[in-house]
């Protein structure tokens, strides 16, 4: 009986510490889109400057990588030579810097609740992408649940009450760099055995993203916050934004390292509900029954999506179990983890 208990109480213990990651990450992802709405909106904090707002996460993230690799010494830096940084993380980098550039802008044209709609399209992107790079391969079911998300999502644009041609341009860019910088994490980093953490990948990549948006940051947006004065920074608003962003960062490899990337995806679908159900009743945006149509038919086609990506996990697994002295069976754990992580960044 006593080792029933403790084994009882083990589970109890797992379920209560995996429900407590996804509260935090839950909490941190809506923390961080509702904040930066509340900076970006004319109409709130009236701050509408998405590059110099990005910049300022980049260099905040990158200060305090340096702080626990370089002085701390708590993480341990990743072995990389020039050259691959140059061939591998710059382009991710480049890519990440007008993925936050563009999903930020978004934010001063479209709603809150209508940008998670969007956002629903990321699954096709990466899908879509993964094919032109032969990273996946081409599948008519596959392909057909793809295309019932993009109809739920074109249903849910055409029922949006506040559409903006130029806000919409901006996200579905935000998504068409983010897949791609996915993607090309799995070409450039993960196929050649390296594996960042959030730290470790700041660390890297948050430099690179700052060089990269210098250049329209100067052009763009440093003579206006000249002319306008608005160069005066507000310490508690951007740094508690700027920590917030940090700390989500470490919510995501909190949760997928300590649960799965199943588990991100569902906790997404209840982010997403969530947020438009705030933006609808706290911030006020007009969601309409043609928008929450369209958008069910999208969230049931990403869903059904994952449940075919978890079968084909388990069905690799189960096939390593069968043939434990199998010589592929290593190369078989490398992809499942490889499809972990994809499906972990497609949430």
């Amino acid at each position: 009986m006593g080792k029933g208990g403790s084994i009882s109480e083990g589970i109890i213990k797992k379920i209560i510490l995996s429900y407590t990651y996804v509260a935090i990450w839950i909490f941190l992802s809506f923390t961080v889109i509702v904040y930066n709405k509340y900076i970006l909106d004319k109409k709130m904090y009236n701050w509408p400057y998405p590059i110099s707002l990005t910049l300022i996460h980049m260099g905040f993230c990158s200060s305090i990588a340096f702080l626990l690799i370089r002085v701390l010494k708590l993480v341990e830096p990743v072995s990389m030579s020039r050259g691959l940084y140059l061939s591998s993380v710059v382009p991710i980098g480049a890519l990440y810097s007008l993925s936050l550039w563009f999903s930020n802008s978004a934010y001063i044209y479209l709603s809150v609740s209508f940008i998670q709609m969007l956002k629903a399209l990321m699954p096709v992107a990466v899908y879509s992408i993964g094919i032109l790079f032969k990273k996946d391969q081409y599948n008519s079911e596959t392909m057909g649940n793809m295309i019932a998300i993009s109809i739920g999502v074109g249903i849910a644009a055409y029922g949006e009450a506040k559409f903006d041609s130029w806000g919409v341009i901006l996200q579905l860019g935000a998504v068409a760099f983010e897949a791609t910088r996915l993607v090309m994490i799995q070409i450039l980093l993960t196929s050649k055995g390296i594996n960042l953490n959030p730290i470790t990948s700041l660390y890297y990549v948050a430099p690179c993203c700052m060089v990269f948006l210098l250049v329209p940051w100067i052009i763009v947006e440093y003579p206006i916050l000249k002319e306008t004065t608005s160069l005066h920074f507000d310490y508690v608003i951007f740094g508690t934004n700027s920590f917030c962003a940090f700390a989500l960062n470490l919510a995501v490899f909190l949760l997928v390292g300590k649960t799965s990337a199943l588990t991100m995806n569902v906790a997404g679908v209840v982010k997403d509900w969530l947020l438009i159900g705030f933006s609808w009743t706290v911030i006020k945006d007009t969601v309409t029954p043609i928008n929450l149509f369209g958008y069910g038919l999208a969230f049931l086609g990403v869903g059904y999506y994952n449940h075919a990506k978890l079968k084909a996990l388990k069905a690799k697994e189960s096939q390593k179990k069968a043939h434990p002295n199998d010589e592929e069976s290593g190369k078989l754990l490398d992809e499942r983890e490889g499809e972990v992580k994809k499906a972990d960044s497609e949430a």
